[in-house]
């Protein structure tokens, strides 16, 4: 992909960096001249996806935080802060996914998945958004899902906890307005991750014959999205959305 710049002179947070859709977004990020801090709890796998943003020769820091802690969030994104002299963008990407049937759900398995992919969303954006008042506005990108939108067989754990990210994104885009921060989400559909990794063969195979591409996308499919909405003018007019790159699954 050729670089055109668009992020130059722009400061982005990613959470969930160190695989999957996060680390593609780093890495068309730093291609587009971003500075970066990325933010993972695997401080080993994010530092090797900061080397690759590094080789496009802009500053990547790299900050071991678990999105579900407030204080570490607090502090990751303050140091980053100060190391880049602000903060103009937030991606938050960091989720998990596990197949569970509802009959048999216990309280903890729902907990955890709502701690980390909606608490989560919403304590990396409390942890942000001062820093994109005091920089005079921002973007903030949560990522969801689109079983979000259509609700998933043996997810409802994961399928609530990212319908509650899309009404978070909505919710933030109204309040943070006079602010001039834009809130968006993405809905991707199935992406060949680590993430889906819990899911059964028999659930892929099922849903890829649903599909009318008739396959899962790839983190770089989705990374472009990310770009759309950071960048000007592309994402200038874009609040309170939810792009849907989901291999047709979800046609509102």
């Amino acid at each position: 992909m050729n670089q055109t710049g668009q992020l130059a002179g722009r400061v982005a947070v990613v959470t969930g960096a160190a695989s999957g859709i996060g680390a593609a977004i780093a890495a068309l990020y730093a291609r587009e001249g971003a500075a970066l801090a990325l933010l993972d709890r695997d401080p080993a796998r994010v530092e090797t996806v900061a080397a690759g943003c590094r080789a496009a020769g802009v500053a990547v820091t790299t900050h071991a935080a678990d999105v579900t802690d407030e204080e570490a969030m607090v502090a990751a994104v303050d140091a980053a802060a100060a190391t880049h002299g602000g903060i103009d963008i937030l991606v938050s990407s960091a989720g998990i996914l596990d197949e569970t049937p509802f009959l048999e759900m216990d309280l903890a398995t729902w907990n955890t998945t709502v701690a980390v992919d909606l608490t989560g969303v919403f304590l990396a954006a409390r942890a942000v958004a001062p820093h994109l008042v005091a920089r005079g506005g921002g973007r903030i990108i949560n990522v969801a899902s689109q079983l979000g939108i259509k609700g998933g067989v043996n997810l409802a754990h994961y399928t609530a906890a990212k319908a509650g990210v899309i009404g978070l994104g909505k919710a933030l885009a109204l309040e943070l307005a006079p602010h001039r921060i834009l809130v968006n989400t993405i809905a991707p559909g199935p992406i060949e991750t680590p993430l889906i990794g819990g899911l059964s063969e028999d659930w892929k195979h099922a849903k890829r014959a649903e599909l009318p591409v008739g396959r899962f996308g790839t983190p770089e499919e989705v990374a472009p999205t990310a770009l759309l909405l950071a960048a000007s003018p592309s994402g200038d007019l874009y609040t309170g959305q939810t792009l849907g790159p989901n291999s047709g699954d979800v046609m509102p």
